[in-house]
């Protein structure tokens, strides 16, 4: 989890990713930002996310973002 709060943070700063659970629904990320953090992900975490994991319900938290790595890293 610690990774995935610096790479959010490299995103986008002043945000308490440890308690956000609307980065989405709140706007907080945008859609770039998510296509950067798609990618930052994949490099770090050395999956792939499928374009059907790429909803909201996945990205608006930190928690809903580990649960989707865990998942697909047990995938492979």
């Amino acid at each position: 989890m610690e990774k995935l709060i610096e790479i959010l943070e490299d995103i986008q700063p002043d945000v308490d990713y440890a308690t956000a659970e609307n980065l989405i629904d709140g706007h907080i990320l945008s859609s770039l930002s998510i296509i950067s953090l798609v990618a930052e992900i994949e490099d770090e975490f050395d999956i792939t996310i499928p374009a059907v994991d790429i909803i909201p319900a996945n990205f608006n938290s930190a928690k809903a973002m580990m649960k989707m790595i865990e998942r697909l890293q047990d995938e492979d």
